[in-house]
């Protein structure tokens, strides 16, 4: 009796952990790509117009971390989504994003890169108008 009661809290046991890894890794994304591609443009938007040296930047930035590994997480394999350009440029986007916080946690962002970001967010938007 004790050697069954241990396999099957054994059995248990593996059963709960393997769903918790296995739940979505997406946090907040809904799985529609132009959806989310938006909702991360906006997400972005805000966290680079904040003044800096506030809690809400600070807050603000760090969403923006989760969400730029998420939807890396999520879309980065969907071999559908590598011939767009609005994927292509938003990873280009994210990556330089990504770059400068891991690289630069303390520092602002400079003027250079949220222009160039802007531009690229522009980018991305107009050709998921345009579907593409």
């Amino acid at each position: 009796m004790k050697t069954f009661l241990t396999r099957l809290f054994a059995l248990l046991l593996v059963c709960v952990i393997g769903l918790t890894g296995c739940s979505s890794a997406s946090g907040n994304l809904s799985g529609n790509y132009r959806q989310d591609t938006l909702a991360l443009i906006g997400s972005l938007r805000n966290a680079l117009e904040l003044p800096d040296g506030t809690p809400e930047k600070a807050a603000a930035q760090s969403e923006a971390r989760q969400l730029i590994n998420d939807f890396s997480a999520r879309y980065r394999r969907d071999n559908s989504l590598l011939k767009l350009g609005s994927f292509t440029t938003m990873r280009t986007a994210l990556n330089s994003l990504a770059g400068h916080y891991s690289s630069y946690p303390n520092r602002p962002v400079p003027a250079r890169l949220k222009e160039r970001l802007e531009l690229e967010f522009k980018q991305v938007e107009s050709a998921l108008k345009r579907e593409a």
